[in-house]
């Protein structure tokens, strides 16, 4: 544990975030989570983040960034867009900029409440192409950050080279594999917990759990 260093956890509740809450829990000595309303189809993703925050004793705070909807239309936040991934584009569900904005912003806030430590869910390995989930990208603003607000920031990514078998496998490292299959909110459709099943993101979550249930067995049996 980093002894009196404080963490502000960019949080959705999904698996991802969640499991990045855990390991921050872990790690810090104060964490407090903080989630955006940038007009997302599915309210019930604020109000999973706010039940996870306040069950696991962590303060969350809320922010307007309903604006990040009126720039940058997609299928995350418009009824009317389907959700799509045709061969080398961008999935329907990339909203530009987002990343960038959502740790901004946390960094204002951290700074405000004495935090020097931001983490993030973001991932490289099962990314679908989204620009601002690349390691450079992270490097890059996290040098921004502290030149623009002349504080040293350091922002964590986890599960930065892991496949959704290892971030399951995190999880249960962490005692929060079935807080975290049962809790989170990661299906496009609104169905917390294992979700729809048909959505793109139950589909990648559904296989790496599988995949994970798998090793895990095939360790418990040797």
């Amino acid at each position: 544990m980093l002894k009196n260093e404080k963490a502000v956890v960019v949080f959705s509740g999904g698996q991802d975030s969640t499991t990045c809450l855990f390991w921050a829990m872990q790690q810090f000595a104060e964490v407090e989570t903080v989630t955006f309303d940038y007009g997302q189809r599915h309210r019930l993703e604020i109000e999973c983040s706010q039940a996870i925050s306040r069950e696991l004793g962590v303060k969350n705070t809320v922010l307007d960034m309903s604006l990040l909807n009126q720039l940058a239309p997609n299928a995350l936040t418009r009824s009317n867009i389907e959700i799509t991934q045709e061969d080398g584009e961008l999935p329907s569900t990339f909203v530009e900029g987002r990343n960038h904005l959502f740790l901004s912003f946390a960094a204002v806030l951290a700074k405000v409440s004495g935090a020097r430590h931001l983490v993030t869910g973001v991932c490289e390995t099962d990314f679908s192409g989204y620009p601002d989930c690349r390691d450079s990208f992270v490097k890059s603003l996290n040098v921004t950050l502290n030149l623009a607000m002349d504080y040293n920031f350091v922002i964590h990514t986890p599960l930065m080279w892991l496949d959704k078998a290892e971030t399951w496998a995190m999880a249960d490292d962490l005692g929060a594999f079935d807080f975290v299959r049962e809790r989170t909110l990661t299906c496009y459709n609104g169905i917390i917990g294992d979700g729809c099943g048909e959505c793109p993101s139950c589909q990648l979550r559904s296989r790496g759990l599988e995949q994970y249930l798998e090793r895990r067995t095939q360790e418990a049996g040797r």
